[in-house]
């Protein structure tokens, strides 16, 4: 894999699983290309890559430090645009039922009320890469919320792909993802305001790499080439008794000799079709993520204490009072 891909992978995994927090400065071009053994060249444009990104940013005369703006983007933003085709929908409607513009101000009126009475029932999507990790994401950040909150799975493909499930995420409170799918996310989600929190290694996968025994010769498996460097790092953080560590992806051409080399198979989430190449008796083990626990309660639980309703709500609000 090329240097290239590799320490840009590190950088941007190191962001969006927390081990590099906002505003936290980065090695100069030169020291880091020392450091690590590369061009200055390619260190210059991971750089440039990322702060094309948004990921970092580049002070004059201060150096180069990972980016506030992700955090920035957290309240999200009211596309007015977008808000004004959902009331004349709505006005259209009421008047194909053949309700009053008064009756239809009323009955905002009293909507509004009804919410504010019994209380927020504020509605968050998960928003990630694969199903079934997503909703454990999902049911992890619902049981530390509590009642009076859903949190419900949804993934980047499902909102590309299916009009229901974008129509879902977009009439959400809260939209939680990744640091470095804030933007994406941010762009497919126009009307629900997107945070990002961190992830980090979830306890049984910490548990699992930190039993291996010493002397197994380990696979680890991803699907995405990018990720290959993080995984790694985090093999040799929490299993640093293990000396031989192999990494690959789905695609690494000598995978199946790699494979049968390997005394144990760590696979990323996303990559379990590996699980149908692996020898029987070789054990595997999912390195699974889980949402960071501090970033939940820095991050959301604010949101819901706050009572904040969505946009439209907001709106059709100031319309109520301006119309009465």
């Amino acid at each position: 894999m090329p240097l290239r891909t590799q320490l840009h992978g590190l950088i941007e995994y190191g962001i969006a699983c927390g081990e590099l927090a906002p505003g936290e400065a980065l090695p100069s071009v030169r020291d880091l290309a020392e450091k690590i053994g590369v061009a200055p060249m390619t260190v210059s444009q991971v750089y440039a890559d990322l702060k094309s990104a948004g990921l970092i940013d580049t002070r004059p005369g201060a150096g180069t430090f990972v980016s506030e703006s992700w955090q920035a983007r957290q309240v999200g933003r009211n596309d007015a645009t977008k808000l004004h085709r959902l009331i004349d929908g709505l006005i259209d409607e009421s008047q194909a039922l053949g309700i009053r513009a008064t009756e239809l101000v009323s009955m905002v009126s009293s909507r509004i009320f009804y919410r504010d009475s019994v209380g927020s029932r504020t509605r968050i999507v998960m928003v990630g890469l694969f199903p079934e990790p997503t909703a454990s994401y999902a049911r992890f950040i619902a049981a530390r919320l509590g009642r009076g909150v859903t949190v419900e799975p949804v993934t980047i493909s499902a909102i590309e792909r299916d009009g229901n499930a974008r129509s879902r995420a977009n009439s959400a409170d809260l939209a939680v993802t990744f640091a470095n799918r804030h933007r994406e996310v941010a762009g497919l989600l126009a009307n629900t305001r997107v945070v990002s929190i961190s992830f980090t290694p979830a306890e049984e996968t910490r548990m699992a790499l930190a039993s291996l025994d010493s002397l197994v010769s380990v696979l680890a498996v991803t699907r995405f080439p990018d990720f290959l460097p993080i995984m790694k790092s985090g093999l040799q953080r929490f299993a640093p008794h293990v000396r031989e560590i192999a990494a690959a992806t789905l695609e690494t051409e000598d995978l199946d000799h790699l494979l049968s080399a390997a005394d144990v198979v760590v696979y990323a989430s996303g990559a379990e079709s590996i699980i149908e190449r692996i020898s029987a008796g070789v054990p595997t083990i999912e390195y699974r993520h889980a949402p960071d626990t501090a970033d939940i309660e820095r991050i959301v639980v604010p949101f819901i204490a706050k009572g904040e309703s969505p946009p439209v709500f907001k709106e059709l609000t100031k319309l109520s009072e301006e119309s009465s």
